[in-house]
């Protein structure tokens, strides 16, 4: 039986792998692209060089004896490799990215071009401060937009991601403990079953002992459990919110005042942030110390190693414990507090080399200044919008975690509506790659069982977000149906099959070797 497509042809479920394989390995207009080093011209070079004066080398017996073992690659074939490996991957610039804006949302173009102003992207760290007075004014004022949307008078810039952060607030957490004289007693660290995993491995690497707090059946901390397990032994706890169900905690203060109440101080993983800019201020709610990922609330890039930034907003009886640098503005402009022997005495330290990741604070601050007050406040207002339009498009046919009102930021489906259908969470995303669309987060958080976790950001437009959801209920009608082999097979036509991902978590393979009987090592 035909179906009707999102552009309104018909289409069979077995449509295009009828087709004859192509005889080259290419697929349309996608070339059929190997590894760089699988590229012949291992004799060439896309420069030339004149030839040496002097036959002297001062490497002494560090000359190098055997090929470099890297292949030669002129410019046109260097260009052509990297775009065709673009086109086999999936990009926010391509289609909607489910997977939320934990890793990717869209970097406005604006931002960009000012991270390029040389005033910002050509300075050097060591510079002397009289000679970057406009980079020192734009951190002075990223902070002060940073504690103005949060309510807290102090904040980190330089942690370079959200785990840094969480290292950074604990950090000044225990800073804060040791000058009490209260650290040897409080050892333990509170962390809801929900939290994200970098939470407890976070409290562990400071030396923290972590206990687990129980969550409630419709996906908040368990309030009665927190407070049984607080006491003069707990340092802190670590509270995301919105939390990883995509809920608020509507029990926020009186979280806040249990914790206070025993001591302890109140760590906030601000990753969802975006969910409340302009809407709440952490500060107003009690937390002492909370990261922001600038990446997930204010567009930066994300991804591929960096560099990120995850600024730290601090309370009052943090603030002083606040690692070095941070920008002061006096009679004589903009300087960087860095030394313990300057302003910085009770400071916990550094968290970096130098200042952190310049190119981060211009684009969040082009975000903000974009924006305003107002556009902000919409920011979040859309994300959850989108985020409760797929939840009531998709819930008569998908089960919803939790059903009970609205949600924030994010949908979280769990896999009850695939029993009896012999297809799992894992099937349902592979299928979803043969439709275009990279898969939602899977199998997180780790209280729902079969986990899907769906985050549309709020740059999507209501005709993408349509977009995704036919696919969506396509193939939950298939599910439904029967149509097993369409799950179990997928991916059909991506470039790859479905791969061991176990195995290539577990066993990669880093480092790249001559097929046996090569010549290319002789070179």
């Amino acid at each position: 039986m035909s179906t009707m497509n999102t552009v309104g042809r018909p289409t069979t479920p077995n449509q295009v792998s009828s087709k004859p394989a192509t005889l080259t390995g290419a697929r349309g207009l996608l070339q059929d692209e190997h590894l760089i080093f699988e590229s012949d011209g291992w004799g060439k070079t896309g420069v030339d060089l004149p030839e040496p004066q002097t036959t002297g080398s001062d490497l002494g017996d560090l000359v190098r004896k055997d090929p470099i073992g890297l292949p030669g690659l002129s410019e046109p074939e260097a260009m052509r490799h990297y775009v065709r490996l673009s086109q086999k991957n999936h990009a926010i610039d391509l289609a909607i990215y489910p997977l939320g804006s934990c890793t990717m949302k869209h970097n406005p173009r604006l931002n960009e071009k000012m991270a390029r102003l040389p005033g910002f992207s050509d300075i050097h760290p060591l510079q002397p401060m009289s000679t970057v007075q406009g980079a020192l004014e734009l951190m002075d004022q990223l902070s002060h937009w940073l504690k103005t949307l949060t309510g807290m008078p102090a904040v980190a810039l330089s942690p370079k991601a959200g785990a840094h952060g969480e290292l950074c607030g604990l950090m000044a957490i225990r800073a804060a403990h040791e000058a009490s004289g209260e650290h040897e007693k409080r050892r333990k660290v509170l962390v809801p079953t929900s939290a994200h995993g970098t939470n407890p491995a976070t409290a562990a690497f400071v030396g923290y002992t972590v206990v687990e707090v129980a969550q409630t059946d419709d996906g908040r901390v368990d309030v009665a459990d927190l407070a049984a397990k607080l006491g003069d032994d707990v340092a802190a706890i670590m509270v995301t919110n919105p939390n990883t169900c995509g809920l608020f905690e509507r029990d926020i203060l009186e979280i806040s005042r249990l914790t206070h109440e025993a001591g302890a101080y109140f760590y906030c993983d601000g990753a969802n942030f975006n969910a409340i800019v302009g809407r709440v201020r952490p500060g107003d709610l009690g937390v002492d110390a909370m990261h922001i990922n600038l990446h997930k609330t204010f567009s930066t890039p994300h991804g591929g190693g960096g560099p990120g930034a995850g600024p730290v907003v601090l309370s009052e009886a943090l603030a002083p414990f606040a690692p070095a640098p941070w920008v002061v503005h006096d009679a004589d402009g903009y300087r960087l507090v860095e030394r313990e022997e300057d302003e910085a005495e009770q400071a916990f330290g550094r968290l970096c080399a130098f200042q952190g990741q310049m190119g981060m604070y211009v684009r969040a601050l082009s975000y903000m200044m974009s924006h305003g007050s107002d556009g902000l406040r919409q920011v979040a207002e859309d994300a959850v919008l989108n985020a409760n339009y797929i939840k009531a498009r998709l819930s008569d046919l998908m089960s919803p975690a939790f059903p009970e009102g609205p949600c924030m930021h994010e949908a979280l489906f769990d896999d009850e509506w695939l029993k009896g259908t012999d297809i799992t969470t894992l099937d349902f995303a592979k299928a979803m790659i043969d439709e275009g669309f990279h898969p939602m987060t899977m199998y997180f958080p780790l209280v729902v069982h079969g986990a899907m976790l769906i985050e549309p950001t709020e740059t999507e437009s209501k005709q993408e977000l349509d977009r995704f959801i036919e696919a969506m209920r396509l193939l939950a009608e298939a599910a439904k149906a029967g149509d097993v082999e369409r799950f179990k097979g997928a991916p059909f036509h991506a470039p790859m099959r479905r791969l061991d991902e176990t195995r290539a978590a577990r066993s990669p393979v880093l480092r790249w070797t001559a097929p046996e009987g090569s010549n290319i090592a002789a070179e």
